[in-house]
């Protein structure tokens, strides 16, 4: 008797195909502008072009891809009015976590983040670019589970993987070590002013950072008038 070959179901097959075409864009392996073509992601991932299509609809929600035309999928060129929104967003959702982080962090949850922060000192000094991106996502992410609010966590769910997009482009990563450890500081003291303010200089190093990476020192220096948040 012949074994069966097990199905794949077809949720499971988009989400598949999603994963990898979502960190794809977010290492760079994809490029602003590069096209999504159904029949050829189909052949290269051996599935049908139905889960590739939810696929790209899937990350055109999420606004890592857009239709040129109705049958023309891109990844997106960034625009400095997405970096200053999403940015606008995380200041006020990450730095009211740090504070809620100071007050409320337990000594397992200070352990694991030492425990990142090791790894990334290990990341930095390879200069491995897609694990410090990786290791310094799931930082602030723990740090966001430690506030113990689910709303939120649930607040920066929509967006997490366009905040990790942008971010990757600072590249700054020996800063970014140095901030993350004061960070930490901040809120393993318990005081949960003195978060909130690291916590607010870091966000904007950091988006000051990432648009100079993406635009330029004209951008970056507000020449423009988008060049700073608020």
């Amino acid at each position: 008797m012949s074994s069966m070959t097990k199905i794949e179901p077809l949720g499971a097959v988009r989400e598949r195909v999603l994963a990898t075409l979502r960190q794809e864009i977010i290492a760079g392996r994809l490029g602003p502008g590069d096209r999504l073509v159904e029949r050829e992601l189909a052949e290269r991932f051996g599935v049908s072009r139905v889960p590739v299509r939810e696929a790209i609809r899937a990350l055109v929600a999420e606004g890592f891809v857009h239709f040129e035309t109705p049958r023309r999928a891109v990844v997106r060129r960034l625009a400095p009015a997405d970096v200053r929104e999403l940015f606008e967003l995380r200041e006020a959702l990450e730095v009211y976590a740090a504070g809620l982080a100071a007050a409320r962090a337990t000594p397992q949850d200070l352990a694991e983040v030492e425990e990142l922060l090791d790894q990334a000192t290990t990341a930095t000094e390879a200069e491995d670019a897609e694990a410090i991106t990786d290791i310094n996502s799931r930082l602030h992410d723990r740090i966001v589970a430690m506030a113990g609010n689910s709303l939120l966590i649930a607040s920066l769910e929509p967006v997490a993987g366009r905040l990790r997009w942008m971010t990757r482009r600072n590249q700054e990563w020996r800063q970014l070590l140095v901030e993350h450890r004061e960070l930490y500081e901040a809120i393993a003291s318990g005081d949960p002013e003195r978060a909130r303010a690291h916590a607010l200089t870091h966000v904007r190093t950091n988006y000051r950072s990432t648009v100079r990476q993406l635009f330029g020192e004209a951008r970056e220096t507000g020449e423009t008038g988008e060049g700073e948040l608020p």
